[in-house]
């Protein structure tokens, strides 16, 4: 790590661990759409890089957490309809017309399939230094199949960004094996049971953030840990249901990226804040992305919480995409607020969407680094923290 990436990497710590950098570090994800439109528009080249465009901080690189590493088959591949099987055992359908895919089966389904199934190692070399088609990484908005190597995207992007790796919590992980639905009922069924195969399940995700680090040697400066339990107005099950089961194996896993010297940043969709004690208490050290269409405020977070959890995100998306400065302005300022002492890492509530105009996103990048500057100075948008 040389240059750019070691002083973003040092601004993203520092914030992380509460202090003031010498502003406030930016990070985003961005949907394949807004990247598609910005070339057509002609806004940008058909290089278009946003995150070198943006001098963006931090950057998350996904390993293949597939359970079997068997790379992607393609079933049926036509221009506006393409059908895959992955190493999940699941077949998904991906329309052009649609921005997610539609997960049409899964191989594993009953208790006994889960009590028989044989993890791939989740340290195998493959998954990091080999160029192996994964669901996480090749199957999105966007079929994108044939990436580099984990360790040769790490590599790529080390001398000019704060790079984190990642690995799915317990919710995450195994919807992707068993189905949404077919989780929810098996909560149902027998939650014992499946609290049996979460165990192995936190097997599996422990070994990949041991493994990311062993191939990555001193690479990385932490992971994010994806984790969608909530939706807009609360948790998807019982907080004591999450607290029993999937608590434990959040612990596993932020101890295996602690133990390194490494941070850790939960994603979570929709509104979680029942279980932020809690996420405190495993050893999470910021939540990512707040939904502010959810009710979540970084703003009102930072004063609850203080220094005891960072915030990466909040910027609605829903301010961006109506395309009106004034309110982009406001949305960002005030929101800046949260960056008061360190503690928070500017970036959307979810992911850019083709609904915002690139010169809107430009614009709300241009406000963060004239006023994220330290000290900060919020003009008529300044909040007491």
């Amino acid at each position: 790590m040389t240059g750019k990436g070691a002083e973003k990497t040092a601004r993203v710590l520092a914030a992380i661990e509460h202090r003031e950098p010498d502003r406030v570090p930016r990070g985003e994800f961005f949907w394949t759409n807004f990247i598609r439109r910005a070339k057509a528009e002609g806004r940008v080249g058909a290089d278009f890089n946003p995150y070198s465009h943006w001098d963006l901080d931090l950057i998350v690189i996904n390993p293949n957490m597939d359970p079997h590493i068997t790379g992607i088959q393609v079933l049926e591949d036509a221009p506006e309809r393409k059908v895959v099987k992955t190493g999940y055992g699941a077949t998904i359908l991906r329309q052009r017309q649609y921005p997610m895919p539609h997960y049409d089966s899964f191989d594993t389904q009953t208790f006994e399939q889960m009590e028989a199934f044989v993890f791939d190692d989740p340290k195998d070399p493959r998954r990091y230094f080999e160029a192996i088609d994964d669901q996480i990484n090749c199957v999105g908005d966007e079929l994108n199949l044939g990436l580099p190597s984990w360790m040769d995207r790490v590599n790529s992007c080390v001398d000019d960004f704060c790079v984190f790796g990642s690995v799915c919590e317990i919710q995450e992980q195994l919807w992707r094996m068993i189905g949404s639905e077919n989780l929810f009922y098996k909560l149902g069924e027998d939650p014992d049971r499946l609290g049996r195969f979460i165990e192995r399940v936190g097997d599996f995700l422990v070994g990949i953030a041991e493994g990311q680090i062993e191939a990555a040697r001193g690479k990385l400066s932490g992971m994010y840990v994806w984790g969608d339990i909530a939706y807009v107005k609360g948790m998807l099950f019982s907080p004591k249901l999450w607290r029993r089961h999937y608590k434990p194996q959040l612990q596993r896993i932020c101890r295996a990226i602690r133990a390194a010297g490494l941070k850790a940043i939960y994603h979570g969709c929709g509104n979680a804040s029942a279980v932020f004690e809690d996420m405190i208490e495993a050893g999470v050290d910021m939540y990512n992305p707040l939904e502010a269409k959810a009710g979540l405020d970084v703003v009102d977070l930072k004063r609850r919480f203080g220094r005891r959890l960072g915030f990466n995100g909040n910027i609605n998306v829903q301010a961006l995409e109506t395309n009106d400065r004034g309110k982009v302005r406001g949305e960002v300022l005030r929101k800046l607020n949260a960056a008061k002492g360190g503690g928070y890492i500017f970036q959307s509530d979810h992911s850019v969407p083709d609904t915002v105009d690139f010169e809107t996103y430009d614009y709300a990048m241009q406000l963060v680094r004239e006023y994220g500057k330290y000290p900060l100075d919020l003009g008529e948008c300044d909040e007491e923290i």
